[in-house]
């Protein structure tokens, strides 16, 4: 490795990124008694997640073993051999034979000229002795890196032993070095041979983006763009390593790159290919840079640039390990991002150019063609800023914002500064792109920049605007644009319009008040109207509508109509922000659930298609949000985790799809974990001043403590929202649903007057806007309230009555809460049997919604009514007794003689969700088999 590399490496923190599921899969092998091998390419961070797991695992084990092997030492017999066995070799020596000891120290020490040829099984054995004697006096950990430049000596040594501890206590925590598929690879094979049978091979992949945002963030890399991010995500692979080696030249540039230039890539990433590209001839180098510099290189490209022999020059580079074969076609692929990036940061301008001028005309994209074109010129040309303008209209139609917005900003360095359109309005085109793309950082740059020098109005408001909508809900960062912005809109209505819709946005998320921002969005959509900008007025229109929709105002339906009259603007018909997601939201709030399906859905096709970024991250959430509301769980919370996938890794909306996830996550997947992400959803609507989407945070914190049990909790959050929605004016309890949550956790914790208070005050405004699914929940929470005051009768009939109601509604998942609380109304009433056929019928709804979390709350009740009084006839009744709920059930089903696959599909959960339960099953009970399990279920029968 690189000496740059090497120091690289050993200053990283210890801080895992974006390795969760390795590194559980690896903590989970090792605190069972199991081996550990990490393997992955160079740079992946395989020293990183070893360090940090030898660090965990140390302090457990009696003996911890090291050793890190060098290329430049690995032809040194037994070195490798002498850093683990050396410093302990006094405390094991006795222990050995005299043979052995003698063959051992004689390795060890290089007295004696000891060889694997002369003293080959005194040495084997030794070593196996030695480790066994160490684990004597307690647990082992070997620890050992980099397993590619171990000296063969000591690798046969340590296999040798490996293979025949046995249950000796010994682990090994290894890392090796591989480059291609496992199936492909003969130095992994080699190495997963010469470890414990039970050893698990640990693969580490690339980064995602949003991981290597995340790492460069940790390593003190922040305020890059995304784009910036993702060109270091593309060029370093995933690779944190790489990633992080351009982050570093990133700062310490004097400049950043502007776009269509290339990343700087240090001498020390440089150094990995230049080697390999000095072995080729001049043309093929210079073939190869015209691969680098086209988007999707194709022999018949390369032809088209004059490249003849094509061919034969990038079979050469082949040879050489430049190129891969692609498995889609023809494209000239390189083996790594960075090859191509090295390949062209070493190129001398002339020659870039030269490659770029003969892409300009070979190019059979228009879109490429101009992008070549202009890194082709140096200097202003009018002709071609003029087609840069087209390929980047030409790219916002095709649904590519991000293109369009690159290629805005070369058609501005290529605009003269007389030009018409002028340099700044063609920047300002390209920042409502990058905005569109989800690229908030450079659309306000940019923005900020054009307000150093425009002094026209227009371009000044414009700019203004911009930054305002890249500040996203962190709205009030950017209080202090909206003086600036009136000052310089004057008179002008079209330049009032955007700014007071602006306010609109302001009065609602900062100051949370739903009456206000009605009011400036209506002031805007006049303004609008008579200024003849239609866009803005529809905007302006469809916010006021869905402002109207939450207030449960009367004019509500009214203005969604207005807002959806032509003519329309395209692309504000299909925004997150447009008339169509205020119908949407009314549809849902009216309990028109498939209409809103089919709403929601067409518009993110719409979206999908346009490249809209942001809208997409929303539009996948309402899908998730109506989803959940019909009892489709499973694919609501698939819905909610790409929508948070994507917010995350744009860095737009995550607040929202946070709390989205929360919910999904308690409806159908873990309530712990949607715990943790409505304590997230908090925390980011709190910082950022977001008065919005704090009460729907609070609500979902608040159902989620409700679904893991802890009504006391659910109280005081749901209080919180009570609270912040009357001081909003939000009266429409269809917004967030979270009474009938409310009502049931007072209830729970002995407060039912409190709420009963609740139910009447919602049910009021229910009525009055004809909420019949809210009603419903209603009347399932006043049964709660009558049952804990013993009028059970009048209980059954109103969850009875919201039953059916829920259900005629295809509100799946509240039908099946009402049954469920039915079966514990007939379960608890004095004197009674428990009727098992009430709570078949609730789990029959959960299981048809996949409410998973629910389904194990009915199979919990019923446990726990049907258990006769007296010992518990199974096994280890104390043992079992420490098990979670999910672990108790796993280990039931395995008791009764299922295979894990039948397990999960019992459970309605995966078979590695099954695998990871029965590993803490193992380490909670003293077991390692599930063998070990059903003798112990045995045994329980026999007493």
């Amino acid at each position: 490795m690189p000496r740059d590399f090497a120091e690289a490496a050993g200053c990283r923190s210890d801080l895992v990124i974006g390795r969760e599921e390795s590194f559980g899969a690896a903590r989970e092998q090792l605190s069972r008694g199991g081996s550990v091998l990490l393997h992955g390419p160079a740079g992946i961070g395989k020293s990183t997640v070893l360090r940090t797991l030898a660090a965990e695992y140390a302090r457990s084990a009696h003996t911890v073993l090291r050793c890190s092997a060098t290329e430049s030492e690995s032809h040194l017999p037994f070195l490798a051999l002498a850093d683990l066995l050396g410093p302990v070799l006094g405390d094991v020596a006795h222990a050995l034979p005299a043979a052995q000891r003698t063959a051992l120290e004689s390795a060890l020490t290089g007295r004696g000229e000891s060889t694997l040829q002369r003293d080959g099984l005194a040495l084997r054995l030794a070593v196996l002795s030695a480790l066994r004697a160490l684990a004597d006096a307690g647990p082992v950990l070997v620890v050992a890196d980099d397993l590619q430049w171990l000296d063969p000596a000591s690798a046969e040594l340590l296999g040798f032993a490996a293979r025949r501890l046995g249950d000796t206590p010994v682990r090994l925590l290894c890392a090796v070095r591989t480059e291609g598929p496992e199936t492909r690879d003969a130095e992994y094979d080699r190495h997963l041979r010469a470890s414990p049978p039970d050893t698990r091979a640990v693969r580490l992949g690339p980064l995602t983006r949003a991981q290597v945002s995340a790492l460069l963030d940790e390593r003190g890399y922040t305020g890059l763009h995304r784009s910036t991010v993702r060109d270091i995500h593309r060029t370093s692979g995933g690779n944190p390593l790489f990633a992080l080696e351009l982050g570093r030249a990133l700062a310490e540039s004097p400049a950043a790159p502007r776009p269509g230039e290339p990343l700087p890539v240090p001498t020390s990433l440089r150094a990995l290919v230049l080697s390999r590209l000095e072995m080729l001839s001049d043309e093929a180098r210079r073939t190869l840079l015209v691969a680098s510099a086209g988007a999707r290189p194709t022999p018949a490209l390369l032809h088209a640039a004059g490249r003849e022999n094509a061919e034969a020059e990038t079979a050469q580079a082949a040879a050489l390990g430049l190129l891969a074969p692609d498995p889609e076609g023809p494209a000239v692929r390189f083996a790594h991002p960075l090859i191509s990036a090295a390949l062209y940061a070493e190129a001398p301008a002339p020659e870039r150019r030269a490659a770029h001028a003969a892409l300009s005309t070979a190019a059979s994209d228009p879109i490429e063609r101009a992008r070549h074109l202009a890194l082709a010129t140096t200097g202003t040309d009018p002709r071609v800023a003029a087609r840069l303008a087209e390929a980047a209209a030409l790219a916002r139609d095709r649904g590519a914002p991000s293109v369009a917005a690159s290629l805005g900003l070369l058609a501005a360095r290529r605009t003269p500064a007389e030009g018409t359109p002028g340099p700044d309005e063609r920047r300002l085109t390209a920042a409502e792109d990058a905005i569109t793309a989800g690229e908030p950082d450079l659309a306000r740059d940019v923005a900020r920049e054009v307000l150093t020098r425009a002094t026209a109005p227009g371009e000044r408001v414009r700019a203004w605007m911009v930054v305002i909508e890249a500040a996203g809900q962190a709205i009030g960062e950017v209080d202090a644009v909206f003086p600036q912005a009136l000052a310089d809109a004057g008179d002008d209505p079209r330049l009032l319009a955007l700014v007071h819709y602006q306010l609109a946005w302001r009065s609602l998320v900062v100051q949370g008040d739903f009456a206000q921002g009605r009011e400036d969005a209506a002031h805007a959509a006049r303004l609008a109207a008579r200024g003849g900008d239609r866009r803005t007025e529809l905007l302006a229109l469809a916010f006021q509508a869905q402002s109207e929709t939450l207030m449960g105002h009367p004019d509500a339906a009214a203005t969604i109509r207005r807002a959806l009259e032509e003519p329309q603007d395209a692309r504000v018909a299909c925004h997150h922000n447009g008339a169509g997601s205020s119908r949407f939201r009314w549809l849902v709030m009216s309990d028109r659930l498939a209409e809103a399906r089919t709403t929601v859905t067409a518009l993110l096709r719409e979206v999908r298609r346009r490249g809209m970024a942001e809208s997409e991250v929303h539009y996948l959430r309402f899908l998730a949000e109506t989803e959940l509301h019909s009892g489709h769980c499973g694919r609501a919370l698939e819905l909610s985790r790409e929508s948070l996938t994507l917010a995350r890794d744009a860095g737009i909306g995550e607040g929202a799809g946070v709390m989205q996830g929360a919910l999904a996550e308690a409806a159908g997947g873990d309530p712990q974990r949607a715990l943790e992400l409505a304590r997230e959803a908090v925390r980011r609507t709190e910082e950022d001043g977001d008065a919005v989407y704090l009460s729907r945070a609070l609500a979902a914190l608040g159902h989620a403590h409700l679904v893991t049990g802890d009504a006391a909790a659910a109280v005081r959050a749901l209080r919180r929202v009570r609270e912040l929605e009357a001081g909003a004016g939000i009266t429409d309890p269809a917004r967030g649903r979270w009474q009938g949550d409310l009502a049931e956790a007072l209830v729970r914790t002995g407060q039912p007057a409190e709420a009963m208070d609740v139910i009447e005050v919602t049910r009021a405004h229910a009525l009055r806007l004809g909420r019949r699914s809210v009603l419903a929940v209603l009347d399932r929470s006043e049964a709660l309230v009558r049952a804990a005051r013993g009028e059970h009768r009048a209980a059954v009939t109103r969850l009875t009555s919201a039953r059916e109601h829920l259900a005629a509604l295809g509100f799946g998942l509240e039908e099946a809460r009402a049954v469920f609380a039915l079966a514990e109304l007939h379960a608890e009433r004095p004197g009674r049997t428990p009727e098992t056929a009430s709570y078949d019928e609730a789990a029959r709804l959960f299981r048809r919604c996949r409410a998973l979390p629910w389904l194990r709350r009915v199979e919990a009740a019923v446990a726990a009514r049907t258990a006769e009084p007296g010992p518990a006839p199974a096994a280890e009744p104390d043992r079992l007794a420490g098990l979670a709920a999910m672990e108790r059930q796993v280990a039931a089903l395995v008791m009764e003689g299922s295979t894990n696959r039948e397990a999960a599909a019992r459970l309605f959960v995966s078979v590695k969700t099954v695998e990871a339960t029965l590993t803490r099953v193992y380490r909670k009970l003293g077991i390692r088999s599930r063998v070990d399990l059903v003798r112990l279920a045995a045994g329980g029968r026999g007493d």
